[in-house]
Parts: C-alpha cells; sequence; structure tokens
C-alpha cells in the first residue's frame, strides 16, 4: 500500500466487523424482534416460575416450622402496639410476659364462656332439635316439595347406620387426627417461643440480618422488608377488627331472632371471617341450620340473608375503612388469592393467601418507587446508605488533589 494513502472502507454495519462480499446475514437478524423479545420473556418467566415451584415444594416440606413463624408474625403484628406502650412504664421483658398473660386470659375466658354455654343450653337445645327435626320434615311433605314423610327421620337413621358400619375407619381416623393435634400444639407452642423474642428483640434482629448482606443492597432490603412488615400487620389487625365487628353484628342479629347458641355461633363467625369472602357465608350457612332445626324455616331464611347484608357491610364499609390504607388489592385478584391458596394447600392455604400476596404486591411498589426516585434524582439522589460509585469516588479524589485549600475550606465551613 503506498505510504499515505488510506485502507479502502467496506460498507457494513456501524459498530461491528464488515461482513465478506457474498456471505449470508445471521440468523438473528432474520428473527423478527417482536418474537426475540417474547422468546427473552419467556425464559426468563420460564425460570421465575421453576424457582416459585421450588420454594412452593420446600414450603411444603417444612410446612410445621413454616406455619409457627406465620403464626409468630401474626401475634407479635397483633401485641407488638402493646408492648411498645407497656415499655415506655417498664422493662420490655416484663411488658412482653403482660402481654401474654393477659391475652392468655382473654381467649381462655372466651372459650371458657363458649363451653358454659353449650353445657347450659345443651339439654334445651336438644329438645328444641328433636321438634326441630319433626317441623322441618313436616314442612318438606307440603308444598313445594311434597316429599315422602320421615325423610328427615330416614336420613338420621341412614346417617347412624353409616356410623355403625364404619366405625373403625372413623376410630383411625380419630387417631390420626390426635397426631394432628399433636403437631398443632407443637406448632403452637414453636409459634409463642419466636413472637416472644419477635416482640423483645424483633428491631435488632432486623439490624442483624441486614448485615449480612452486601453493603450497597441494604437500603432496599431495608425499605422493602419495612413495607413487608407495614402491610402485614396492617391486614392482620384489620382483618381481626373486620371478624370481630361481622361477630358482633351476626350476634346481634341472632339475639334478635331468638337462635340458640349465640356466643358459640359469634366465635365461629370471628373464625370463619379471617377467610376473605368465603369464610363468613360458610359461617352464616352453618348458622341457618341451626335456625331452621330450632326456630323455623322463616327464621332459617331471615338468617340466610345475614350473609348478603354482611357481605356487603364488610365488602362495602369494613374493608375500605379499615384495610384500605394497608392492603390496596382489586376483590378480583383477592378472590384469585383465596381460591389459588385453598387449591395449594386447603384452609390454611385460603389464609395466608392474601396476605402473601398484599405483602408480594407491597414489596414491587416499594421497589418500583425506589427505582423511579433513583432515576428521577439522578445518582446523587440515591439512598443514603448507597455508597458512592466508582467512577464518583474517582472525580472527587481528582478534584481533592487538585484544590485541596478549597476543598479544606469547604470542610471547615460546614
Amino acid at each position: 500500500m503506498p505510504l499515505g494513502s488510506r485502507r479502502p472502507r467496506v460498507a457494513g454495519r456501524r459498530g461491528g466487523p464488515a461482513a465478506p462480499a457474498g456471505s449470508r446475514a445471521p440468523s438473528a437478524e432474520r428473527v423478527p424482534s417482536g418474537l426475540r423479545t417474547a422468546a427473552g420473556y419467556a425464559w426468563r418467566l420460564g425460570l421465575l416460575g421453576i424457582g416459585a415451584y421450588l420454594a412452593v415444594e420446600v414450603l411444603t416440606r417444612l410446612e410445621l416450622p413454616v406455619i409457627a413463624v406465620f403464626v409468630a408474625l401474626v401475634i407479635t403484628s397483633v401485641l407488638r402496639p402493646v408492648v411498645d406502650l407497656l415499655a415506655k412504664v417498664m422493662p420490655r421483658s416484663l411488658a412482653v410476659l403482660l402481654s401474654f398473660l393477659c391475652t392468655i386470659v382473654v381467649i381462655g375466658g372466651v372459650l371458657a364462656l363458649v363451653g358454659t354455654t353449650v353445657a347450659d343450653e345443651w339439654s334445651q337445645l336438644s329438645n328444641e332439635l328433636r321438634g326441630g327435626l319433626g317441623r322441618i320434615d313436616r314442612w318438606l311433605t307440603g308444598s313445594p316439595f311434597h316429599l315422602r314423610p320421615g325423610t328427615v327421620t330416614d336420613l338420621r337413621a341412614k346417617i347412624g347406620d353409616f356410623i355403625a358400619a364404619h366405625r373403625s375407619t372413623l376410630v383411625n381416623t380419630a387417631l390420626s387426627g390426635a397426631g394432628r393435634a399433636v403437631e398443632l400444639v407443637t406448632g403452637l407452642a414453636l409459634a409463642v417461643f419466636c413472637s416472644v423474642f419477635f416482640l423483645h428483640s424483633g428491631d435488632r434482629m432486623w439490624c442483624w440480618a441486614q448485615r449480612q448482606l452486601p453493603a450497597r443492597s441494604r437500603p432496599a432490603w431495608d425499605r422493602a422488608g419495612r413495607a413487608a412488615w407495614r402491610t402485614f400487620a396492617g391486614y392482620t389487625r384489620g382483618v381481626l377488627i373486620v371478624a370481630a365487628t361481622n361477630a358482633v353484628l351476626v350476634g346481634i342479629a341472632l339475639a334478635i331472632l331468638r337462635v340458640p347458641l349465640v356466643l358459640p355461633l359469634m366465635v365461629l363467625e370471628f373464625v370463619a371471617a379471617l377467610v376473605p369472602l368465603i369464610g363468613s357465608p360458610i359461617a352464616l350457612a352453618i348458622a341457618s341450620l341451626v335456625a331452621l332445626a330450632a326456630r323455623g324455616p322463616v327464621v332459617a331464611l331471615l338468617v340466610l340473608a345475614l350473609i348478603v347484608i354482611i357481605g356487603q357491610i364488610e365488602g362495602h364499609l369494613l374493608h375500605p375503612l379499615v384495610l384500605g390504607w394497608s392492603v390496596r388489592l382489586h376483590p378480583v385478584a383477592v378472590a384469585l388469592s383465596v381460591t389459588g391458596g385453598a387449591v395449594l394447600g386447603g384452609v390454611l392455604g385460603a389464609v395466608v393467601a392474601v396476605p402473601v400476596v398484599s405483602v408480594a404486591w407491597a414489596v414491587i411498589g416499594e421497589l418500583r418507587e425506589m427505582r423511579e426516585q433513583r432515576g428521577h434524582h439522578g445518582p446523587r439522589g440515591s439512598s443514603r446508605g448507597d455508597p458512592p460509585a466508582a467512577g464518583e469516588q474517582s472525580r472527587r479524589r481528582e478534584g481533592e488533589r487538585r484544590r485541596p485549600d478549597q476543598a479544606e475550606g469547604g470542610q471547615d465551613g460546614r
């Protein structure tokens, strides 16, 4: 090549080597960009799905400790305000002990009151149930059902025959249920043990967990964790308030209608209302059966009408007022979460599904807001705990070497 002459430029794509003459374009260029994007999302979503499946499998195998920790977090979220209030006038360990003792006294008093009520009303209730079954039998034989007489009596006889024929199976089921009860007591003891430490030194445990993370990611984890706890605690306290309100309303209505076993049915409504959307209707359906046997079909229909009334009050008044500030999920998302949790984990899955989805959504929203704030303010708008970038550190060192007098003056002027 002559001196001073330039190398001939070969036409090609900017930023890449020139393709030899006569060669075909790479196969990636012939794939539409939309298909490449969809494929990228597909394999990433596939990896996330595999990770979620493995996580569910691990949690299923560790069912007892996972449920115990969940119950411990529920106890902590309920008793934390009481412990913080008592800790202002006494040592925190004594405040935790006093709050647990008061909780045990309240729960034990309610259970004792329910047992006493059932024992006092049992003889009267058995007579009312026998008379109620006769009224139901006469009602079914009339219009519009026109069933043959003795339908309910035959059904009772068939139930008795079934129990007599499958007595051994029922005994084995009862024994397996006893083993399950032992696991339940063990899990409850583990939950109480964990909740004691969560209440006493939960902040120190969270700080220790943060110190195990890289320094650059600590602010994001801290914001996400605090948002998750706010959502979980708000949901737990809110759903307990909603359940208690439903139980009081149901108790007042049943007392006005003179339905027996008002207090046990109130407790059943309180426990069932912890499962959104489906728990309260199931409890009221059981109350309607008691009303049908004790008070007749008219009162039973009125109790069934309570399902609609309580549902409207819960959906349009209690949930927006009590849970609206902590849980921002659409009713469709709540319904799908409860259904999916019930399919995967039964009753426990239905109870756990909504708080888990609420916490996940709150964490995603907090991380999105944090990323938007960083993008809004630039590199200097990052969180206080983030170390400066490498380029920013080098620029600062270079500025201090060039102008040491101004840097010292700026520090003295602070």
